[in-house]
């Protein structure tokens, strides 16, 4: 049995975590000893551990909530429910992806378009094609440059 200390250490993560995912339901209190310090096990590392690791993939609180009630209640669920959750946040990262490539190819045509002087920034290309992005589109201002 841990203290809430040691469990946290094991789980790298705070005691603070601990009770707030103990708040939202996510964890069970732990047991209390004689002296009246909250006891914890093993099951309660591993699911500290599982709801840790789902976060550092960027499931949200919610999500793992829904992955949790899988793993607690396996003959409830079938494994399509999980892979569909997974497909789902995978759907999403691809799009933020393709967001961020679009992001970095346009921020490389800024760089690109700028001589980098350091003379008046007057006629900078960047701020041009930054001002000129309001109402059309950047890469062309920057291609254009």
């Amino acid at each position: 049995m841990y203290k809430i200390g040691e469990l946290a250490r094991l789980a790298e993560v705070t005691p603070d975590t601990i009770r707030y995912y103990e708040k939202q339901g996510m964890m069970s209190l732990g047991e209390r000893s004689d002296a009246g310090y909250r006891l914890y096990g093993d099951h309660d590392l591993q699911r500290l551990r599982f709801i840790r690791y789902a976060k550092t993939i960027g499931f949200t609180l919610e999500t793992i909530n829904e992955l949790l009630s899988i793993r607690i209640d396996p003959e409830h669920h079938t494994c399509q429910e999980s892979k569909d959750i997974v497909d789902s946040r995978l759907a999403e990262v691809e799009h933020k992806l393709s967001e961020l490539i679009r992001m970095r190819d346009s921020l490389q045509r800024l760089s690109a378009a700028c001589c980098g002087g350091a003379h008046s920034s007057q006629s900078c290309s960047i701020i041009e094609a930054l001002e000129n992005g309001a109402s059309g589109d950047i890469a062309k201002q920057v291609n254009s440059a």
